[in-house]
């Protein structure tokens, strides 16, 4: 009964935690992981869903959005918001 419990308090407590503790948290159990059966499965999660977030993010732009952008550069030019790589280069340069 106690560890139903004892679960259940995790739950709660992961869930109330923001992003940044979870991850924390999640850190600190893999360290304190000593099979490697576990670390390469968890290794493998984490490529498989980096792969689906990139390959999310890459998708292909349509006609309309490619158009849209185009319109938005012809616009900027026209009205003077352009910016020269020489000056960039410079402003970078005193970041220094």
């Amino acid at each position: 009964m106690w560890c139903r419990v004892v679960i259940f308090a995790i739950f709660v407590k992961k869930k109330d935690m923001d992003l940044q503790t979870r991850k924390i948290h999640f850190i600190q159990e893999i360290l304190r992981l000593k099979n490697e059966k576990i670390i390469e499965k968890l290794e493998k999660i984490l490529h498989q869903e980096k792969k689906k977030t990139i390959d999310k993010e890459l998708s292909p732009m349509t006609i309309e959005e490619f158009n849209s952008l185009i319109d938005k550069a012809e616009n900027d030019s026209k009205n003077d918001r352009l910016y020269n790589a020489g000056e960039i280069l410079k402003d970078i340069d005193t970041w220094k």
